[in-house]
């Protein structure tokens, strides 16, 4: 029996090519992994759920199901709670700033660049 060869990176487009149909908004983590991937303890998440900062997703037995859309805005709630000393209602406030300042078209400030808000729910 005669395997059929595996399509290479380079033959199906690239990283940029594999990651141009992923839907970021799938619910695919589980809490366990989502605070694994942010180096967070589950109930930090949990706290964020109710503060009402994220929405995961739930099964149909109620599991938190997080998606990568999630997942980026958890890292750019740490980013500023942890890099820039900024509380929780702080956080809200600089993240709708930052979406809205990208909307209109204008630079953010210098020590905020780096936060892509682009694909943020805000």
């Amino acid at each position: 029996m005669k395997l059929k060869p595996r399509e290479s990176a380079a033959t199906a487009g690239g990283p940029a090519g594999r990651d141009a149909g992923i839907d970021l908004d799938k619910p695919i983590f589980t809490l366990s992994v989502a605070s694994e991937i942010l180096e967070t303890h589950p109930r930090t998440l949990m706290m964020y759920e109710h503060l009402d900062m994220i929405r995961p997703k739930r099964t149909v037995t109620n599991r938190r199901r997080y998606s990568r859309r999630d997942v980026m805005k958890l890292q750019a709630i740490q980013t500023l709670t942890r890099k820039h000393g900024v509380n929780l209602a702080g956080v809200r406030y600089i993240l709708t700033l930052l979406k809205r300042l990208q909307d209109a078209g204008i630079e953010p400030p210098e020590g905020l660049r780096n936060l892509d808000v682009s694909l943020l729910d805000v």
